[in-house]
């Protein structure tokens, strides 16, 4: 497995780690539940290392992005930044990615599993091109802090004018020498940013931000991936490998918003095909009775039929209620529909709920 340039900070702290994406990346330190909350209301600091960072340089990068995301990136302003999906021919997910536009370079990060993918994707339609890429996943760190206090522990504490940075935006710039980007995205449903810098300084500004806290600090606290889990599953946001992948395209995973139907791309045809006969299944969110979790793979029920499919499911620290997103077959979508998720010959009630289902204030 590759370890992050936090491995050993990640073991000293006491973290479960786990193989994820071929990283050894921490599920939990304290508890998922309370990492869970403590990011809802103060602020969280995670290891996201492990996602992909490819940067692209020459005349021809924004040929290239533009022939390999779904999303107009031409439209992209300098310091901004855009979810995409990259597909294949038939419209298939090779992955999300969140493309960055630079002064003279565009950022593309990917999912840690799929990064050789993406890389064998992206140098393909590189070929014949004056573009260069540079992987630098291995070389820098990338810190992610989320949560409500998050904001103004930046303002007060962190030497960027971070009122500049809007959301879904992104700067560079150097402190005592050391070159960063920062960017305010996230995958929480909590406002927050994430810092990109070279691996050994990724170190430092761990340990800066999860000091204990000394006077108006607030104190940032390490999270996993199973708190990044549920956090992202009540924001509504999906993961590849459950409500994304390569037999699933970007309008039944209710992504058109990401599509730009207009412009050429790999996977246009198929999408265009797609979203004018409509998508035969389409991705939803379901609140069950109780507190059973309902796990990836339950089959959704309409009577006795099997009708969708579960893909994530969680009980919502938040709402106190057992969520779960899942595919259901788009003809059995009637406004009075009633499922039920199976639990292997028991049955729980399901209604359709929009997503997200949980929405910050502010």
């Amino acid at each position: 497995m590759l370890k992050t340039a936090l491995f050993d900070t990640h073991e000293r702290l006491g973290a479960r780690l786990i193989d994820f994406g071929g990283w050894a990346m921490p599920v939990v330190y304290r508890g998922i539940l309370e990492e869970h909350q403590y990011t809802r209301t103060a602020a969280s600091a995670f290891d996201v290392s492990h996602m992909g960072r490819l940067y692209l340089t020459g005349p021809d990068a924004e040929a290239v992005l533009q022939r390999a995301c779904t999303r107009n990136v031409g439209k992209l302003a300098v310091g901004r930044c855009g979810y995409s999906h990259v597909c294949r021919d038939d419209g298939g997910i090779l992955d999300d990615v969140i493309v960055s536009r630079f002064e003279n370079q565009w950022l593309v990060v990917c999912n840690a599993g799929n990064r050789e993918k993406i890389v064998a994707h992206l140098l393909k339609q590189m070929a014949g091109r004056n573009v260069k890429m540079d992987d630098q996943t291995t070389s820098t760190a990338m810190i992610a802090i989320q949560g409500p206090a998050t904001l103004d522990l930046f303002k007060k504490h962190v030497p960027i004018k971070i009122d500049e940075i809007k959301r879904y935006a992104c700067a560079t710039g150097s402190y005592m020498g050391m070159r960063y980007s920062i960017f305010r995205t996230g995958y929480t449903g909590e406002d927050g940013f994430e810092v990109v810098l070279p691996a050994a300084a990724g170190v430092l500004l761990w340990e800066f931000l999860t000091k204990k806290s000394d006077g108006d600090r607030i104190e940032v606290k390490p999270a996993g991936l199973g708190a990044r889990d549920t956090l992202r599953l009540e924001a509504g946001m999906p993961l590849y490998g459950h409500e994304l992948g390569e037999h699933i395209d970007p309008i039944s995973a209710g992504c058109k918003w990401c599509v730009d139907l207009e412009k050429d791309f790999i996977g246009a045809a198929a999408l265009r095909r797609i979203d004018t006969e409509g998508p035969r299944r389409k991705l939803i969110g379901l609140e069950l009775d109780g507190k059973r979790i309902a796990r990836q793979g339950a089959a959704v029920l309409a009577g006795n039929e099997v009708v969708g499919e579960v893909t994530s499911g969680t009980l919502s620290p938040t709402l106190g209620k057992s969520i779960a997103m899942a595919y259901v077959d788009s003809a059995r979508l009637a406004p009075e529909a009633v499922f039920a998720v199976d639990f292997k010959g028991t049955q729980a009630q399901a209604k359709v709920t929009p997503m997200p289902f949980y929405k910050r204030i502010g």
